[in-house]
């Protein structure tokens, strides 16, 4: 943590003093700004290791913000804060490159711990193993394992749960989920998705209809979380 860098882009006073008193608690470095054509200049000069990015900003709102650092090739971790909880407004967030948001009014402890979780991922080098209960995914012996045993999976149901496990803690939609595992083919949909999800669940979870991996995030998409022990 320690040297780590947050971006914090909000123009609410109250919460921006807020926000910046508990990420500094924790030990990170907090850079501010008011509006979004300060927020995108810092993001290309300063390089931070997260962007905590309001939506609704002056003079750029944060989805423009968002937009403009893909686009520059910009991949630091960026958690939207909105006021909106409509889920297309979510969606486009998203879909412009977010990584996960946070609905206002929210907890600082659960942001704080998406937060920490966004870092951590972001401190190790990309694994090619990846744990989560008794399972083990081995993506280069392209296995899943439980125990010593061997849990069969199909080609997709495999690239299903890697891409799940390489973007932990990450809100994905159906389309972003659509697009990297089936591509571009024409003969699917979304509901392939589902499908999809559905049967990997019944393969990993204890009780795929409350599952503690694979969750829904309703109207949106999917999450893949490992419970922190």
């Amino acid at each position: 943590m320690a040297g780590e860098s947050v971006l914090i882009v909000e123009d609410d006073p109250t919460m921006l003093r807020g926000l910046k008193d508990n990420f500094e608690f924790k030990g990170y470095s907090v850079m501010t700004a008011t509006d979004g054509e300060r927020g995108l200049e810092l993001a290309l000069d300063r390089r931070p290791d997260l962007i905590v990015l309001d939506i609704m900003l002056p003079e750029i709102n944060g989805y423009e913000v968002c937009r403009l650092l893909r686009r520059e090739g910009i991949e630091t971790p960026i958690i939207m804060l909105t006021a909106k909880g409509q889920e297309s407004d979510i969606v486009l967030g998203l879909e412009l490159g977010a990584d996960d948001y946070v609905t206002k009014p929210f907890s600082i402890r659960e942001l704080l711990a998406r937060a920490n979780a966004f870092l951590r991922r972001r401190r190790d080098e990309e694994p090619q193993q990846y744990a989560f209960g008794e399972f083990r995914l081995d993506l280069a012996e392209h296995r899943l394992s439980r125990g010593d045993a061997e849990v069969p999976l199909t080609p997709k149901e495999f690239s299903l749960l890697e891409f799940f496990a390489r973007r932990e803690g990450r809100a994905l939609t159906r389309n972003d989920i659509l697009k990297a595992v089936w591509g571009h083919s024409v003969f699917v949909t979304e509901r392939s998705v589902d499908r999809c999800v559905n049967t990997l669940r019944a393969k990993v979870e204890a009780d795929p209809a409350d599952p503690t991996y694979i969750r829904t995030i309703r109207g949106i998409g999917y999450r893949f979380e490992v419970p922190q022990q």
